[in-house]
C-alpha cells in the first residue's frame, strides 16, 4: 500500500495564535470556498449558488432525509394523467418584497426559461412541458409533450425557485425570494449577507438568527485559522480536509457534528476504449481495488463504501447487487481470461488516468497506481487544472477518471442522465459511452411511472445490471461534517449535505 499513513500526516499546521476577534453576536460567519455564480434559481447550477437559493426561495415542493417529495408552495397536487399535474398553490405567501406569490409567478417562472427570456442551462431540464396555465391564483396546471415522472423532483428545493413574475435578466444582482432568509448584499470574492424573513409563512422554519454572513475563503489554510481565532462560526462539509478536521478536534471552543451524507465518489471508464470496453477488465479493477485503508487514511473514516450511483438513503436504492470486494487473486484471473497475460516485466498493459490538480483526488490516483500494479496494471496519472481536466472528460478524451455526483445522485432519474446511451455528450453525462438496450428500456419505462412504488423495481433492475457491467467502480459516499464555533447551537446536519440547518441554528452568546 502507498505509504498513506505519511500522505495522511501532513495535518494542518494551525500556527496562529493571535487575540481572538469578538464576535458579532447577530451574525453568524459561515465559510464557503467561493462566490456562488448566479443567484437567480433559474440560472445557479454550481452547489455554493443552488444551497444559497434554497434559503432565499421556496419550491413547490422540499425533500426529506429519503430524498422523498414533501409539500411546500405546492398543498397537494392531482395526475389525472400521464400529461396533466395540477397543483394546488399555499395560501398567503408573501416574496420578501410584499407582494404575494401566485401561480402566475409559478407559470412565469419556468415559461421564462421555455421562452428563452432568460438564457439558462435549466431550460432542457423542462424541455417535456408544452404549456402552463395558471386559471387562478392557487392554481397552475402543467401539460406535458410526453411523460416525465421527474417533472415533480425538478419543481422542488434544489431544482428551482419560484420568482416574483417579470423578473428579468438582472434578477440576480438584487434577488427576492419567499424563502425564510431575505437577500441583503453580494460582494464577488468576498462575501454573501443575507438575514432573517420574520414573515416566513412556516413559523417552524422562522430563523433564529438575525444574519448569516457567508465569507468567501478560497484557501483551505485560512478557513481552518478563521475558526480556530473565532472569527467564523461555521465550515460546512466539503470546505476542510479530513486531516484539517482531525486536527481542529483538538480545538475546545470547537465542535464537530458527522451525519451519513449522499455526495458520491466513482472511478469511470471510456468504454470505446479496446482494454477497457471488455467487462471482464473492468470487473478486474473493481476487484483490485482496496478501498477500505483509502477511507481510512484518506478521509479519516469520514466515509462510507458504496455500491450504487443512488445514496442508502434513497427510496430507490438497491445494495442487493454484486459487490467487489478487494480480491487481487480474482482480478488476476479475470484479466488472464481476457487475454491480458502478465509480460516479463509482470505489465499486462499500461492505462492512462487523468485527474484534476485536488489534493484529495491526486492521492486517489497515487494509491490506485500502486495497487492496480499489483495486478499487472501500469497506471500512468496526468495532472490537469480542473478546467482542463473536465473539459477533456467531457469530450471522452480519456480512459479513466474519477469525479463525485454532488446532488445530482439524490433523483434515481440520474441513471437516465448518467447511462442512457441518448444522454452521450454534448446532451448530458453519458461521458463513458455506455450503451445497453436493456438499461435503455427499463430508464424509459421508468421516466413514464408516477408512482414511486412502480419505479422502484424498475431501478432496482438498473442497478443490478449497472453492477455487473461495471460502467463505474463505485467507490464511496462522503460523510457530511460540520466544524462549528461552540456558540452555534441546534443544528440538523441533513444526507444532503444543504445549508438548511441554517433554518434552525441559534447564536448563544
Amino acid at each position: 500500500m502507498l505509504r498513506l499513513r505519511c500522505l495522511a500526516a501532513i495535518a494542518l499546521p494551525l500556527l496562529l495564535t493571535c487575540c481572538t476577534r469578538r464576535a458579532d453576536p447577530n451574525t453568524l460567519v459561515m465559510i464557503i470556498e467561493s462566490s456562488p455564480t448566479n443567484l437567480d434559481p433559474r440560472v445557479g447550477l454550481d452547489a455554493q449558488s443552488e444551497r444559497i437559493d434554497m434559503l432565499i426561495f421556496d419550491a413547490l415542493f422540499r425533500r426529506d432525509e429519503h430524498f422523498n417529495l414533501q409539500p411546500m408552495l405546492a398543498e397537494r397536487w392531482e395526475i389525472p394523467d400521464p400529461l396533466t399535474y395540477i397543483f394546488h398553490l399555499r395560501q398567503g405567501v408573501r416574496f420578501h418584497d410584499g407582494r404575494p406569490l401566485t401561480s402566475r409567478d409559478v407559470k412565469y417562472t419556468i415559461d421564462s426559461l421555455l421562452n428563452h427570456v432568460l438564457p439558462s442551462p435549466k431550460t432542457a431540464t423542462y424541455k417535456h412541458v408544452e404549456r402552463i396555465e395558471a386559471p387562478d391564483d392557487a392554481t397552475v396546471i402543467f401539460h406535458l409533450k410526453e411523460p416525465d415522472a421527474t417533472l415533480m423532483w425538478n419543481l422542488s428545493e434544489g431544482g428551482i425557485g419560484i420568482v416574483p413574475y417579470d423578473s428579468g435578466a438582472d434578477f440576480n444582482r438584487n434577488p427576492i425570494g419567499s424563502g425564510p432568509f431575505r437577500f441583503v448584499r453580494q460582494e464577488l470574492d468576498k462575501e454573501v449577507v443575507l438575514e432573517r424573513n420574520p414573515d416566513y409563512w412556516d413559523a417552524s422554519l422562522r430563523p433564529r438568527i438575525e444574519r448569516v454572513r457567508f465569507a468567501v475563503i478560497p484557501d483551505p489554510t485560512t478557513r481552518a485559522l478563521e475558526l480556530r481565532k473565532g472569527s467564523a462560526d461555521i465550515a460546512p462539509s466539503g470546505s476542510l480536509t479530513a486531516d484539517t478536521v482531525v486536527a481542529l478536534r483538538r480545538e475546545p471552543n470547537l465542535q464537530i457534528e458527522i451525519a451519513s451524507g449522499s455526495i458520491y465518489s466513482y472511478l469511470a471508464f471510456n468504454l470505446r476504449d479496446p482494454i477497457l470496453k471488455d467487462v471482464r477488465v473492468r470487473q478486474a479493477i473493481a476487484y483490485a481495488i482496496n478501498r477500505e485503508p483509502m477511507i481510512h487514511y484518506l478521509w479519516r473514516d469520514e466515509a462510507e463504501p458504496a455500491s450504487s450511483v443512488l445514496p442508502p438513503q434513497s427510496w430507490a436504492y438497491n445494495g442487493n447487487v454484486r459487490h467487489y470486494n478487494y480480491d487481487p487473486s480474482r482480478a488476476r484471473e479475470l484479466l488472464d481470461q481476457a487475454g491480458h497475460p502478465p509480460g516479463a516485466s509482470g505489465v499486462r498493459f499500461h492505462l492512462l488516468m487523468k485527474t484534476s490538480t485536488e489534493e484529495t483526488t491526486r492521492l486517489l490516483a497515487a494509491v490506485l497506481q500502486q495497487q492496480l500494479r499489483d495486478v499487472g496494471i501500469a497506471l500512468d496519472i496526468r495532472t490537469l487544472e480542473f478546467a482542463t481536466f473536465f473539459s477533456e472528460i467531457t469530450k471522452g478524451a480519456f480512459q479513466i477518471f474519477s469525479l463525485r455526483w454532488i446532488g445530482g445522485n439524490q433523483d434515481p432519474d440520474i441513471f437516465e442522465y448518467v447511462f442512457h446511451s441518448s444522454s452521450i455528450p454534448p446532451q448530458r453525462a453519458n461521458r463513458g459511452y455506455y450503451s445497453n438496450p436493456q438499461v435503455d428500456s427499463l430508464l424509459n419505462q421508468a421516466r413514464e411511472q408516477v408512482d414511486p412504488q412502480k419505479r422502484k423495481p424498475l431501478y432496482d433492475q438498473v442497478q443490478k445490471i449497472l453492477a455487473e457491467d461495471v460502467p463505474y467502480v463505485n467507490l464511496w459516499y462522503l460523510d457530511n461534517v460540520l466544524v462549528h464555533n461552540r456558540r452555534v447551537k441546534n443544528l440538523t446536519v441533513m444526507p444532503s449535505g444543504d445549508y438548511g440547518f441554517l433554518k434552525t441554528a441559534e447564536l448563544v452568546n
